[in-house]
């Protein structure tokens, strides 16, 4: 590891990573993993905080595990302490549960709230995370945004289909490309895909227009404290595939911002960044933007390793201005 660093705060940090089990993480691609890599290289103390163990008896608190972090991905980790603390006893609190954004999902943003108002620091603000869904998010920005519509009524789902010819269907809930599925307006098989997608008209979904563009990338650009890194991650679709996530087998290709993913950057930005979002990983196919995505953003690992930019080190450089700029958050 590199050597540490002085943050602004002038010491050593405590900073707490709220996760998914440790044992599910996988070094070679996690961005937590690089963000709490690059924490301690900077010399603070980096705890995991495993989603589940979440809680509050009088206080907001889980079960931390201190750990010292190896460059080796297959031992990438040592556990040296294990306790129960309160979250406003660390310095920083880092969301990094990865959704589905279920019932659990939101009571950890409940407590994380009630945690702020007993003096944590929480990023990215659970408040924001709540008012912030990864899908309906760019209703905001729409004019950014490909031909899209929200609805739950099968009617208006084939008309949207009738009108743009060629659409993509997707769940609200979901990640990683899970559910996404491409529909032309003479697909025999349209009205069980909308069937199984809205659960009978139980469950709303949205849908956009199919952008070709897909077949160069679905861009992951990064937002930190409302600046863009430089280099997004363009997932590229494995051959037969619609979908670029790295999840069903897209390729990751680093390449330089375009101005207009510059242009959308800038224009997001400033007003995620006001709203509690350190973080923020914008999708952009070709020159539109298709998702928000606040919970917790990935792609670190696979810039860093095409281009040198460290978006993880930046990411904590923001942190540590974060802490050291202002007092804790209070959320009454």
């Amino acid at each position: 590891m590199q050597a540490a660093q002085t943050s602004p705060a002038g010491r050593p940090l405590q900073l707490a990573f709220v996760l998914d089990p440790l044992a599910t993480l996988k070094a070679t691609k996690d961005s937590s993993i690089a963000m709490m890599r690059a924490a301690q290289a900077r010399g603070h103390a980096v705890f995991a905080i495993e989603a589940q163990t979440l809680g509050w008896q009088g206080q907001v608190g889980g079960e931390a595990i201190a750990l010292t972090l190896s460059d080796d991905d297959r031992d990438w980790y040592r556990e040296t302490a294990r306790s129960r603390r309160p979250l406003a006893d660390f310095d920083a609190v880092v969301m990094r549960k990865d959704p589905p954004f279920d019932f659990e999902f939101l009571t950890a943003t409940w407590l994380l709230e009630r945690a702020e108002a007993e003096g944590a620091r929480v990023f990215n603000r659970p408040r924001a995370l709540r008012d912030h869904s990864e899908k309906l998010a760019i209703l905001e920005f729409a004019h950014f945004a490909p031909s899209t519509a929200v609805t739950r009524d099968a009617g208006q789902i084939g008309q949207f289909i009738d009108a743009e010819g060629d659409v993509i269907l997707k769940p609200l809930d979901g990640m990683g490309g899970s559910q996404i599925f491409r529909v032309r307006r003479d697909d025999p098989n349209r009205n069980v895909i909308i069937e199984t997608l809205t659960l009978e008209g139980q469950r709303t979904i949205m849908m956009q227009r199919y952008l070709p563009a897909i077949t160069e990338g679905d861009k992951r650009i990064l937002l930190i404290a409302g600046e863009a890194v430089p280099f997004c991650l363009a997932r590229i679709p494995k051959a037969g595939e619609t979908r670029g996530n790295l999840a069903v087998g897209g390729t990751g290709v680093a390449r330089p911002l375009s101005d207009r993913d510059r242009e959308i950057a800038s224009a997001l930005g400033p007003t995620l960044f006001a709203r509690g979002l350190l973080l923020v990983g914008l999708d952009v196919i070709g020159e539109q933007l298709t998702e928000i995505n606040v919970t917790s953003p990935t792609c670190m690992v696979e810039i860093c390793q095409q281009t040198g930019f460290d978006a993880a080190a930046a990411f904590i450089a923001a942190l540590e201005n974060a802490c050291a700029s202002s007092p804790p958050p209070c959320s009454a």
